[in-house]
């Protein structure tokens, strides 16, 4: 597997082998001695599987007291994938990296705690799993708004129209979310 660290260091894009032939093809999704040997020493407790449509954004998503690292990938279709830097102190706070995650292309984007998350779908519709390494807690999930135009996200939504979550499209802006409310870099 090859592991190709982005802009942020600690957001690794991974682009695992795959091996086909007539038949089709073979990859291993997730084994947990490979993704330690890189660096990544999450211990996986929850997978979750969304099905979406072209133009739907999902995010920027986080948990506080309960912080997720996540590693996600698709299954079906295609998305642009995007992680924000919202620890403060952090010296790339507020920064974003993002990839295009495909079922032909095979891969992952590891995103650590600490960090808002979310996707647009770019094909008609998308199989989205990702894996956490802590569980979802109703109540501590906050949001960052995902056209915080300080972040700057470039997101390719110019040619689809964006369908997003009444939660998301009221989300704050980062430089407006309380110190108290944000992850501490360390």
């Amino acid at each position: 597997m090859e592991a190709v660290s982005l802009e942020i260091p600690e957001v690794k894009l991974l682009k695992p082998k795959r091996f086909g032939d007539k038949r089709g093809f073979f990859q291993q999704v997730y084994q947990q001695n490979l993704y330690k040997d890189i660096g990544i020493d999450s211990n996986f407790v929850q997978d979750n599987w969304s099905r979406s449509t072209k133009g739907v954004l999902r995010g920027l998503h986080y948990q506080l007291k309960n912080p997720q690292a996540k590693l996600v990938f698709v299954i079906s279709g295609s998305v642009f994938d995007v992680a924000v830097d919202i620890r403060k102190g952090s010296p790339t706070f507020g920064k974003w990296v993002g990839a295009v995650l495909t079922e032909e292309n095979g891969h992952q984007l590891f995103v650590p705690r600490g960090f808002a998350h979310g996707f647009v779908v770019l094909s008609k519709t998308v199989d989205f799993f990702y894996k956490c390494d802590n569980f979802y807690t109703p109540g501590d999930e906050y949001g960052v708004l995902w056209s915080d135009s300080n972040i700057g996200i470039d997101w390719p939504t110019k040619e689809l129209s964006a369908t997003v979550s009444e939660k998301d499209e009221i989300a704050s802006c980062l430089k407006n979310i309380p110190d108290e409310n944000l992850p501490i870099f360390k």
